[in-house]
């Protein structure tokens, strides 16, 4: 079983530019995603007016009986989430290294557009390599 089932990456404006499905049950179709990313997007950005606590940068765990949503900010407004089984321990340094591939093979191609979808064959390659090595690392401990 994958420990990650899927990954987001949104925009600052909260459209969906990446989306991956790791997982092989309850798959979502191209509207549904859609959807969970413009809601977290909300969600998220509701979450920081309405914390108690001053400087909260929102949600950054959210947790399920059934899956953990995990939340990686970075400080242009792009987010980084994703859908794990319940329990995934150190998600926040694999989103941090899905971050440093993001800039790495994504913002330093000449031919991306900012803010539009990402169609990035290195970046992918690369994100593959990542979760493929947290999946490896996970089964042994």
């Amino acid at each position: 079983m994958a420990a990650i089932y899927s990954l987001y990456i949104i925009n600052k404006s909260g459209g969906l530019i990446f989306y991956k499905d790791y997982g092989s049950a309850g798959r979502m179709d191209t509207n549904d995603s859609l959807r969970l990313a413009s809601l977290w997007h909300s969600m998220h950005a509701i979450s920081q007016q309405l914390s108690p606590i001053s400087g909260c940068s929102g949600i950054e765990l959210l947790e399920a009986d059934t899956f953990d949503l995990h939340c990686f900010q970075s400080l242009t407004g792009t987010k980084f989430f994703a859908v794990s089984e319940p329990g995934t321990q150190h998600m926040d340094n694999l989103l941090k290294h899905i971050y440093e591939l993001y800039t790495d093979y994504v913002l330093k191609n000449p031919f991306y557009e900012m803010e539009m979808p990402i169609r990035c064959e290195l970046f992918e390659i690369n994100l593959s390599q990542a979760v493929q090595k947290d999946r490896v690392a996970l089964l042994g401990r």
